[in-house]
């Protein structure tokens, strides 16, 4: 059982046994069972296919951050894999800004509202699609650009299926979480926001020759 279930059951048994406040507890444990509902309502669609190991709830990134993983991808053009899209947001604004994109998410509910977005805004299918897909499951390799919004304990595991699939001239951006023994080639923002780039041909070179790790930090 998840944290959060055990969490919400416990508020829930605790409120109901404080028979002095009965109505107040009656009404807070609706109020939990509402806020669980939709916690599941965005957790579940899919979600419990994929390991323990790998799970990674829904963050939205913010504006700065998505600003600076564009920073990061001036210059560059062809086709970009967004993993774990969301409501699509930065698969929105890299569209804008020319790229091909591609956001992989599991989420039904999180996927239908990106693409009815994408259908109220205009955007052609050939920029923007969103597939509900796992991307641990996908072959990777016709994308040279890739970004990445996850969560720490997975960015190991990340790498090594990047490192087997991506292309040589392909670009990783991850944000807020880097990968540890990769060489970032440079990054922007700092903090919570602070988004790192990593050229693959870079990396490949960093991983094969064992260089000291290389860490960014503007």
């Amino acid at each position: 059982m998840d944290d959060i279930d055990v969490i919400l059951q416990e508020h829930a048994r605790v409120l109901l046994n404080d028979q002095p406040h009965v109505g107040v507890s009656a009404c807070t444990v609706a109020l939990l069972t509402g806020l669980y509902g939709i916690w599941r309502m965005f957790d579940m669609p899919g979600f419990r296919k994929i390991p323990l190991r790998l799970k990674v709830p829904y963050l939205p990134s913010s504006k700065t951050q998505t600003l600076n993983i564009l920073k990061l991808l001036e210059g560059r053009r062809g086709r970009l894999a967004d993993l774990g899209s969301g409501d699509g947001r930065l698969v929105f604004a890299a569209s804008s800004a020319g790229f091909q994109c591609t956001g992989f998410e599991i989420n039904s509910i999180l996927v239908a509202y990106a693409r009815n977005k994408a259908r109220w805004t205009g955007m052609p299918p050939s920029q923007a699609t969103f597939v509900k897909k796992d991307f641990w499951e996908t072959d990777l390799s016709t994308y040279n650009n890739v970004t990445a919004f996850l969560a720490p304990g997975i960015m190991e595991v990340l790498g090594e299926k990047l490192l087997k699939e991506l292309p040589d001239d392909a670009r990783v951006i991850a944000c807020r979480f880097p990968f540890s023994n990769w060489p970032c080639q440079t990054s922007v923002g700092s903090g919570l926001d602070q988004t790192f780039a990593y050229d693959m041909s870079s990396v490949r070179s960093h991983l094969t020759t064992s260089a000291p790790n290389t860490v960014c930090v503007e």
